[in-house]
């Protein structure tokens, strides 16, 4: 949460020619409602199991860059989808820059009607981070960071891999 994941997957996908697909986005395109919505309704079981049929699909697809919500790598069934079918992006951001992004979104169910976000930005991180590292095949510092700069680490990173070449690549993942 609050990595940069949609701002950089966006840019990494325009120099990549691929398309961008953000995994909460196309869910909430694809039913009509929020993500606060859905987990008001559903709960976050009801969420997760949405999050992990839509992951399911898209690390079929080839030629994308997928963002997924911060919650996504709790199942093990997306970590090995994320990890077997794509190239993993771990963004990593330190809890302090995280409650500086965060701050401005309302949009944020696992932080509605919490009092101390810093605190729950470590709950998660601390339950979260290992799992990132398990899944991620490159792993990024975004703290005090523009887009540009994390992009270009990623470039340079592909290249020297060799999937830099374009649409025919390996899917790129930022998780």
């Amino acid at each position: 949460m609050g990595s940069g994941k949609t701002a950089v997957g966006k840019q990494l996908a325009r120099r990549l020619r691929m398309p961008f697909i953000d995994s909460d986005q196309e869910i909430e395109r694809r039913t009509g409602v929020d993500i606060p919505l859905i987990f008001e309704k559903e709960g976050e079981e009801g969420f997760r199991r949405r999050e992990a049929e839509m992951i399911e699909e898209l690390t079929a697809s080839d030629g994308i860059v997928l963002s997924t919500g911060g919650g996504a790598i709790l199942r093990a069934d997306n970590r090995e989808w994320l990890r077997t079918r794509g190239w993993v992006i771990y963004l990593e951001t330190s809890v302090a820059d995280q409650v500086l992004r965060v701050s401005r979104s309302e949009n944020r169910p696992l932080l509605t009607g919490v009092a101390d976000v810093s605190e729950r930005l470590q709950q998660l991180m601390s339950e979260r981070a290992p799992l990132y590292a398990e899944v991620a095949h490159l792993r990024i510092r975004t703290d005090g960071r523009r887009v540009q700069g994390v992009l270009r680490e990623i470039v340079q990173a592909l290249n020297a891999r060799g999937d830099a070449a374009g649409p025919d690549s390996k899917r790129i993942l930022p998780v």
